[in-house]
């Protein structure tokens, strides 16, 4: 991720700006989203990183995460974000299709316009 930021890691068709967040409970990260414009399969921004750690997971951390990044695409006139899914975290689709997302192709969600999250 640090990579990412720095400008070394550039993700397929990623344009810039790139944004990130982060859940801390008191001195501890609990959890960070990171996202950026970008034009891959159409969209206009991109969900890079999304992490909760395990003890902080199911009580809304991903979420209120996930509408800081919303907002921000927002702010962008990003409307069409797109998220590639980790086929090794079987909680990431049901996750993102709770949070409005649709199936866009194999391992990829996308939301046609992720502002509603802001609403």
């Amino acid at each position: 991720m640090a990579a990412y930021f720095r400008g070394e890691h550039h993700p397929q068709q990623a344009l810039l700006p790139r944004v990130g967040f982060v859940a801390s409970e008191g001195d501890a990260l609990i959890g960070y989203i990171a996202g950026h414009r970008t034009t891959r399969h159409g969209c206009a921004g991109e969900v890079q990183y999304l992490f909760v750690a395990p003890a902080y997971r199911r009580r809304g951390v991903a979420t209120a995460l996930l509408k800081l990044l919303a907002l921000w695409f927002r702010e962008q006139s990003a409307r069409r974000v797109c998220v590639c899914v980790d086929a090794d975290s079987p909680a990431a689709q049901p996750f993102y299709d709770a949070a409005g997302a649709s199936s866009l192709k194999k391992f990829w969600r996308v939301w046609e316009d992720i502002g509603v999250l802001t609403y």
